[in-house]
């Protein structure tokens, strides 16, 4: 029987349990998926404390996971973020399928004339975003409170700029931030934009209740990315060689 789970703080509001029974039971298999609630000051001593033939990771270990594994594969290496871990064999190796699961998410609803996305957060989500954004030939800028472009330099005419908009960051999640959105002036917000949002639960955020308000019509929250992800990380874990 083999073993799974997820590591990350916050988990109790989390559907890949869901997800990947749903996997197992379609697949035929006997495995197992836990919720790992880690500390941040635990990290260091992850590979003592756990005991799985592989795990994706959540918020806040995205980046900080990178340093305790053993090899990490080349595209992950670029985006600089590992949600993906195999450990068989005692071989800990990262990668990131959020990238794979929001560009396939998000293709549908583009259009040609989607050039500029403004992407909201810096953390390991919206570094993978930016990758799968380069990738559909689309310039992303990273927004956040410190680094990159700041949430007060987003005037109007920023928005204007850019028709695609994506929050990466907690802001949303079912719990304390659901109903926090990042502070931008949606008024400015118009039906030729599209607003992703990696967060899932609850379906339908702040931030994408105001864009809809705005009378924003391409919308869509983070499941989609979250099955593609895991379907993802699936096929890793049952993958023969690395």
């Amino acid at each position: 029987m083999k073993h799974y789970g997820l590591i990350g703080s916050s988990l109790q509001h989390s559907l890949s349990p869901k997800l990947f029974a749903e996997q197992f039971t379609n697949e035929q298999v006997e495995a197992s998926f836990e919720l790992i609630e880690l500390q941040e000051a635990k990290l260091p001593h992850i590979r003592e404390s756990i005991q799985l033939d592989g795990f994706t990771v959540t918020i806040p270990f995205k980046q900080e996971i990178i340093r305790y594994l053993d090899a990490v594969d080349p595209i992950a290496a670029e985006i600089g973020a590992v949600n993906v871990v195999d450990c068989r064999n005692s071989f800990w190796k990262g990668y990131n399928t959020d990238w794979i699961g929001f560009r396939d998410s998000i293709r549908p609803l583009l259009r040609e004339t989607d050039r500029k996305a403004l992407v909201f957060g810096t953390g390991g989500a919206a570094k993978a975003v930016c990758y799968a954004l380069k990738h559909l030939d689309i310039t992303p800028t990273m927004v956040s409170r410190s680094k990159g472009m700041t949430y007060e330099q987003v005037t109007p005419q920023v928005i204007a700029e850019h028709t695609i908009l994506i929050n990466a960051t907690p802001l949303g999640t079912l719990g304390q931030h659901q109903s926090q959105a990042v502070p931008i002036p949606y008024q400015a917000l118009t039906a030729g934009h599209l607003l992703f949002d990696c967060v899932y639960n609850p379906p339908e955020t702040e931030f994408l209740r105001l864009g809809r308000t705005c009378g924003v019509e391409r919308r869509m929250n983070g499941y989609p990315m979250l099955v593609q992800q895991a379907q993802a990380a699936w096929g890793i874990w049952n993958t023969p060689t690395f």
